[in-house]
């Protein structure tokens, strides 16, 4: 994609999936603001009956507030699988601190001389509540449930990690393909409908005593029908793919897939972290996954070939600033100690270790260089130091630790490690900025979403191994003094993938045979 296309022209082309990702937050949002104020304001208003109980539901309330989104995200998983159900439940229970809350507050602090003259009045428990209490507490409700929906708003953004839809995908998508345009494209949207549904509550917030009655019952009628946004049913295909952000954005990746194969299929966007499991329990039929990636042995998954040859190559190899090679020349023979060591069959194995048996990074690498005779005792480390950095992914953090391991036994050079830097933006973004010093990064990455090489370019390098290499290395060192060291020998291409025994049944081998399939299966519908 063109690093100059304006913010402006990349939404309006983007305008269709712009519409259905903002459609699909509203209905996110609402969905669980809906579900947290049938829940939260009756608890609130119990723990104002009963004020021994408030300080135990305030607590577990706030406990949840506390628990990072992606965690909660990441433990609904387990327990409720991928898409909307797990989302609307960590949502759900984000909302539910500032409207118990508010409802507690709000009832107690209104005036027991009121109350009491409704009570000589002769009113009921029951009308008290609903003619005196929740209407002069409804402001300060109001403003709970205010603080919710801004909340909500804002976490919704990570429903797309789990393939829950959302403007979240634009946003991810962005980080990862190093593309700001993608990313204002979704923040922007989400932060306009926070600050506009917060200034419709705001409005409603200040409604007079008299029609407090008519908000309490137009408020979750208006509610429900936004939820209904989010239930519009799918009718496209009979196999649904999971696909990274990164992966929806590329050339290489699903709009390739489209203009080269004519693959048109019912796509969610989902994390690589959770997509594989998501295969293997039938939540997705197609997934885009690395060639290398240990869970394709844990799950039984097979790679489709790629017969028309859209996937680049995707050899590994240390990008290293060349300010610091310069400075510490002794670190590129150290830090090309690997080439030839790891081959597919050898990283697949590696990663299998990580991502299945559970073991750490640091442990497998160092086992790998022992078994290699390539592990020396550290030295002094006074020379200087070396800021090794990597992406979010298990095979990142096995070659960090190597390269960590080599650098202090080879040389007197100390290493600090930043692992865990997110998408290909972040850790470029940090290696160019003089955060970090080195990277392992990929020629296919390099090639397609750093340096965003143009249809000419692709076609005249034709997927070749050596010339992609060499062109990355080239155009990596005139524009940003980056130095491309040797690869280290293994291809971790991007795939798709399928569950073996589906692939067979459904007699799948390509992503052709997959393309004939989607579209047969399509006509049915």
């Amino acid at each position: 994609m063109d690093e100059q296309q304006s913010l402006w022209a990349f939404m309006t082309q983007q305008s269709g999936k712009l519409w259905s990702q903002t459609v699909a937050h509203i209905g996110l949002t609402c969905i669980s603001l809906l579900i947290a104020i049938a829940v939260g304001l009756p608890l609130g208003i119990w723990i104002a009956r009963r004020k021994k109980a408030a300080w135990l539901v305030l607590g577990v309330a706030g406990i949840l507030q506390t628990i990072p989104s992606i965690a909660l995200l990441g433990f609904m998983i387990p327990l409720l699988g991928i898409g909307a159900l797990p989302a609307i439940t960590a949502l759900f229970l984000y909302a539910l601190l500032p409207i118990i809350r508010n409802t507690y507050t709000g009832i107690t602090n209104v005036d027991p001389a009121i109350t009491e003259s409704a009570r000589g009045m002769g009113m009921t428990p029951w009308q008290i509540l609903a003619s005196v209490e929740l209407p002069l507490a409804m402001p300060v409700i109001l403003a709970g449930i205010r603080t919710a929906t801004v909340i909500n708003v804002g976490v919704a953004t990570l429903a797309a990690y789990i393939a829950a839809g959302g403007l979240g995908e634009f946003i991810f998508g962005g980080i990862a393909l190093n593309n700001t345009q993608m990313i204002l494209a979704g923040a922007i949207p989400a932060a306009l409908l926070a600050v506009v549904l917060d200034f419709l509550l705001s409005l409603v917030q200040k409604t007079g005593l008299r029609k407090m009655r008519k908000v309490s019952v137009i408020l979750p009628v208006l509610l429900l029908l936004l939820s209904s946004f989010y239930l519009i049913p799918y009718t496209k295909g009979n196999l649904l793919a999971g696909f990274t952000p990164e992966f929806m954005g590329r050339e290489d990746g699903y709009l390739g897939l489209k203009t080269k194969y004519g693959l048109d299929m019912q796509t969610v966007v989902i994390s690589d972290a959770v997509m594989y499991k998501a295969a293997f329990e039938k939540k997705l039929d197609v997934i885009s996954g690395y060639s290398t990636d240990g869970r394709l042995k844990a799950f039984d998954l097979i790679t489709l070939d790629d017969d028309q040859s859209i996937f680049p190559p995707y050899y590994a190899a240390p990008v290293v600033r060349t300010a610091v090679l310069n400075q510490y020349p002794e670190l590129q023979p150290v830090l090309e100690k690997l080439t030839g060591h790891i081959n597919d069959s050898v990283m697949t194995e590696l990663n299998y270790r990580v991502d299945y048996l559970k073991q750490a990074p640091e442990r497998v690498a160092h086992d790998f260089l022992v078994s290699k005779k390539l592990f020396q005792t550290p030295h002094s480390g006074n020379k200087g130091r070396i800021r090794l950095g990597s992406k979010i992914f298990a095979e990142q953090y096995i070659l960090i630790q190597m390269y960590k391991e080599l650098i202090e036994g080879n040389t007197d050079l100390a290493v600090d490690t930043k692992t865990g830097l997110g998408g290909t933006k972040i850790c470029f973004d940090a290696l160019t900025n003089g955060e970090i010093d080195m990277y392992p990064e990929y020629t296919g990455t390099g090639l397609l979403a750093i340096l965003k090489a143009d249809r000419a370019t692709l076609q005249s390098l034709g997927g070749d191994r050596e010339k992609v290499y060499n062109y990355v290395k080239q155009e990596f060192l005139n524009r940003y003094k980056l130095q491309w060291l040797r690869p280290i020998g293994f291809n971790n291409a991007y795939a798709l993938m399928m569950r073996r025994a589906q692939a067979q049944s459904l007699n799948i081998h390509s992503i052709t045979d997959l393309k004939n399939h989607a579209t047969n299966g399509n006509h049915r519908h």
